[in-house]
């Protein structure tokens, strides 16, 4: 907490990544994927299903309660990262672009359901996109086993010049995508990355209602 004394700038960086980040708390829950659209920006996933070790995050989530987002991200306009100015360029579908990414590698896991899938997002000038996504992991590091626990989930297909890779540990609990039955395996089994993710859950995760 802060002093009593201290002066209240809405501009400040942090207070703006907030204002974005429950900008996007307010939008609706939607069924992955969404109907295309337009722009860049952040988006939050949610699970529901019945996958052991993500029972935590699925009560969680029940009721319409929406509390603890499996995987969060972003979706920013070509040339964002090479600095070249976006505000008046057309952006396309980065953010729709990004989500149906998702759809298609929760898809093609042999042991998830889309069904099981929702997500919100929220498109946002690009100069906010990567403060506010920085913002949303703090603000849900607990329930966020997919940015944390179990990485690989948002990578694409590495190319055959990078096919000596390892399968991530996603792909390793949630195999089916094509590119991954390509590479090599992990230096853990399915097994070491669920009680990872289990006592990940067990040990952090609040089931806080934001």
């Amino acid at each position: 907490m802060g002093n009593s004394g201290d002066v209240y700038n809405p501009l400040e960086r942090r207070r703006l990544a907030e204002s974005v980040a429950l900008a996007l708390l307010q939008r609706a829950i939607v069924p992955l994927p969404p109907s295309q659209f337009n722009g860049a920006g952040v988006y939050a996933l949610y699970y529901t299903g019945a996958f052991e070790a993500y029972q935590p995050i699925s009560h969680a989530n029940t009721g319409d309660k929406w509390a603890a987002p499996i995987y969060v991200g972003q979706a920013i306009p070509a040339g964002s990262r090479r600095g070249s100015p976006t505000t008046d360029t057309p952006q396309g579908r980065p953010l729709f672009n990004r989500l149906s990414q998702h759809h298609r590698s929760i898809e093609q896991a042999t042991n998830l359901e889309l069904s099981a899938f929702h997500c919100r997002y929220l498109v946002v000038d690009d100069i906010w996109i990567s403060l506010a996504e920085s913002l949303l992991i703090r603000m849900f590091r607990t329930s966020l086993v997919w940015n944390t626990v179990l990485d690989g989930f948002g990578i694409h297909d590495p190319g055959r010049g990078r096919r000596g890779q390892k399968k991530s540990a996603w792909d390793t609990v949630h195999p089916g995508r094509p590119f991954a039955e390509a590479l090599s395996p992990s230096d853990r089994d399915s097994n070491w990355w669920l009680a990872a993710t289990k006592a990940h859950l067990a040990t952090e995760f609040l089931g806080l209602q934001y």
